[in-house]
């Protein structure tokens, strides 16, 4: 049986083909040189089609948006759950740590994967903060998969920040 070798421009969305038991050691030579290629350039900053929510060093996607009186961070997190997360803050640093584990009913399940791209196992992300920051006063919200954590800026950072006013000439 003839398997195509296509290491660079292979579509994740095509259909899976099931590997026969007395399958070709040269597919299984294009299935390892297919997950190391993946491996290699997960770090690059490819599209959330090859590296999902979490970036290739198993840390979450976020977005830091900063307010007038806050900054904001959202961490993507799917299927990891509540009690698996832990935020700490040390020393004006956000580290969010989790891990995200193997569901283990796929495991008594008769019958193997044909395709499996989802990650598991431990993370950690770490977010400087360019102010001291008040750990009463941080708030952490998960939904959704989705960890929203809302850290307020000093009164003194908020009182140093004038808006100034552009005039038309």
């Amino acid at each position: 049986m003839f398997y195509p070798l296509s290491l660079f421009n292979r579509n994740r969305r095509a259909p899976a083909v099931r590997e026969q038991a007395g399958a070709s050691p040269f597919f299984r030579l294009q299935r390892e040189m297919n997950r190391l290629f993946d491996e290699t350039f997960s770090d690059f900053g490819l599209p959330a089609a090859f590296g999902g929510a979490f970036s290739g060093d198993g840390a979450p996607n976020i977005d830091v948006r900063e307010t007038d009186t806050t900054y904001e961070i959202a961490a993507e997190l799917p299927g990891v759950a509540e009690d698996d997360i832990d935020v700490e803050l040390a020393e004006n640093v956000i580290t969010l740590r989790g891990e995200k584990r193997f569901e283990r009913d796929h495991e008594d399940a008769k019958g193997g994967f044909h395709v499996m791209e989802r990650s598991y196992g431990s993370f950690a992300r770490s977010i400087p903060l360019p102010f001291d920051v008040d750990h009463e006063a941080i708030e952490a919200v998960f939904r959704d998969g989705v960890l929203r954590l809302t850290v307020p800026k000093p009164a003194e950072i908020i009182d140093k920040t004038k808006k100034i006013l552009v005039r038309r000439a």
